[in-house]
């Protein structure tokens, strides 16, 4: 899918959020046929992401802006380094700001933090995961900066992959109720349980699922999940997933062998924006 099929209406309306019927500070101190060069610059380590939609903010104000990245999505860059130099028409530069940096500094945020959570676990063979806690309607923009950042994208949404949640379990009757239904209609879907203690991660694992989900339990009881899926697999065990209360400071400790995914929310819902500005270098009249 193309990023401007995607990104160009969020940053309309964004823009119509923030200019509304006009800049009146832009359009009061700055003439109108005025250019100017400008240049973003990060404030601290961080991992850019959002490149793209950044330049979509200030090419809709002035099609003619020309934006030079001197980092690209995915490069970790330094207080201080020029990540772009742009040159347009003044008021654009401007009024197009705010909003072409809030996307780029919430991006790079995830992207931030994302990448943190690969270096915990580098080694490992585990494989840091998104999740559906996104931001409505960026979902997109967002989980495409947490693969910038280096870790997977779960499920993009309700429609492309099966997940049995404590919820759908209850609603359907039982565990191995919801099982059945779930593999009799999912066709090429992979299905994925969550459980909430050792014995419906086996019971779930029984029943020919494709990978079971381990939500807030601790190292100790996942390695023991591990240990007995192990030894109770008649055939090939389902893969093993583990979600619910990860952090930087505990994420290593659930790297356990046999572990294959860890599912981090907090990949995005609390992730924070990384400080980057935009300084005007030069004003020049307009012809």
């Amino acid at each position: 899918m193309r990023m401007d099929a995607i990104a160009l209406p969020l940053v309309r309306i964004a823009l119509t959020e923030d200019i509304g019927g006009g800049d009146v500070t832009t359009q009061a101190v700055v003439d109108e046929k005025a250019r100017a060069r400008a240049h973003i610059e990060a404030r601290e380590v961080c991992v850019l992401a959002g490149t793209e939609v950044a330049a979509l903010a200030f090419r809709e104000l002035d099609p003619d802006m020309k934006i030079t990245w001197r980092a690209v999505d995915g490069a970790e860059v330094t207080p201080g380094q020029r990540v772009a130099e742009i040159a347009g028409r003044a008021r654009a530069v401007l009024s197009a700001e705010r909003v072409a940096l809030n996307f780029l500094q919430r991006l790079s945020g995830i992207a931030t933090a994302a990448r943190a959570f690969v270096r915990a676990v580098e080694g490992s063979g585990v494989r840091i995961l998104d999740t559906r806690k996104t931001t409505p309607g960026l979902r997109f923009l967002e989980k495409q900066a947490v693969a910038t950042g280096g870790a997977e994208n779960h499920r993009y949404g309700l429609f492309d992959g099966v997940l049995l949640k404590e919820n759908h379990i209850r609603a359907a009757g039982s565990l191995r109720a919801a099982i059945g239904r779930a593999c009799a209609g999912k066709g090429e879907l992979p299905v994925v349980v969550e459980v909430r203690n050792a014995e419906e991660a086996l019971e779930a694992a029984g029943l020919g699922i494709d990978r079971v989900l381990l939500d807030n339990f601790t190292p100790q009881q996942v390695a023991d999940v591990v240990r007995r899926l192990g030894a109770a697999a008649a055939r090939r065990a389902p893969e093993i997933e583990v979600s619910g209360g990860i952090t930087l400071h505990n994420v290593r400790a659930y790297a356990i062998p046999g572990v294959s995914y860890i599912s981090v929310g907090a990949l995005t819902h609390s992730a924070s924006a990384v400080d980057l500005s935009l300084l005007v270098d030069s004003v020049e009249p307009g012809a």
